[in-house]
């Protein structure tokens, strides 16, 4: 008896084995068009930030070490820049979290048309960047025929506050609170859904007032969303772009991602901006790991 058992055990072991081999190989085409998609354009990044190649005289190429770097660095426009990118992101995501706290708040209450709101909340989120900002810029903050400017005028205001000329910091992050905003509040109201009816009627028959409740039982219970949400942002918020672009202002507003722009597109130094691309993703691994294990802590808690 125990050698038919032993027979079938080994006869199960071969069949998992071979299974697993059928497996590997069927997935061995998508992952070599998935690292070939993400480490080609990564490693001909690498071979020309270290190399002297420029658009006016690609000719003229040779080896150039770490002076592409040296040259992105020290462009005038790179401190501010780097502390545009900071500001940026930081801004967005602070106005993202407490917004979409309040309105995943809102929105989880029972009122009459709350589907049709929650439909019409996250259509922000799937407009493309370049129509949003188009909108954003002619429609709304222009100075002249814009909604901002014809309420401004209707409390007496002359002249109209120039958005993209007086502030672009601050035009480009509201552009882009708008964009994530929605996203951040879809998140945190899944979330708050999940929240035990047990909890809440306790809470009410135990008196707690509304601050208390969401101090101490809403605002932990959301506090690993809000994390995933951090994460998320912060990758795709360093690489803004379209919005700098489509609104005028990079040499107001400009961050490390239009930096490496300029570099090629008015430079047509290939070395620098690919030097200023490696520097940007080293930054952004940074960032990237430093939230990875805050969350990491976040969910051992």
């Amino acid at each position: 008896m125990w050698k038919l058992r032993l027979i079938d055990f080994a006869a199960a072991q071969m069949a998992t084995r071979q299974s697993q081999s059928v497996g590997k190989w069927a997935l061995a085409p998508s992952v070599i068009a998935l690292a070939a998609w993400s480490f080609v354009p990564l490693a001909l990044t690498f071979y020309f930030a270290f190399l002297r190649y420029t658009l006016d005289n690609p000719d003229n190429t040779g080896w150039a070490g770490f002076s592409n770097f040296y040259y992105f660095m020290h462009d005038p426009y790179f401190s501010k820049d780097l502390i545009n990118t900071l500001v940026l992101v930081g801004g967005v995501i602070i106005t993202t979290v407490v917004g979409g706290v309040l309105l995943a708040l809102l929105l989880d209450q029972p009122f009459w048309g709350r589907g049709i709101v929650r439909l019409l909340m996250i259509s922000p989120f799937f407009i493309m960047p370049t129509v949003s900002s188009l909108v954003w810029k002619n429609l709304l903050m222009h100075p002249v025929f814009g909604l901002f400017a014809a309420i401004q005028r209707s409390f007496g205001v002359i002249q109209p506050l120039d958005w993209f000329a007086r502030v672009p910091l601050l035009s480009v992050g509201i552009i882009v609170s708008w964009q994530w905003l929605p996203y951040a509040a879809l998140i945190l109201l899944t979330a708050l859904q999940s929240l035990d009816e047990e909890q809440k009627d306790a809470s009410a028959m135990d008196g707690a007032g509304y601050l208390s409740y969401f101090r101490y039982i809403v605002l932990p219970h959301l506090s690993r969303p809000i994390t995933v949400v951090i994460l998320i942002e912060t990758i795709f918020l360093l690489n803004i772009f379209a919005e700098i672009k489509v609104a005028s202002v990079g040499a107001l507003a400009g961050n490390l991602t239009y930096l490496v722009f300029s570099q090629l597109n008015d430079s047509n130094d290939v070395g620098v901006a690919a030097a200023g691309g490696l520097i940007a993703v080293v930054l952004a691994n940074i960032v990237s790991i430093f939230l990875v294990r805050l969350i990491g802590r976040n969910l051992e808690a």
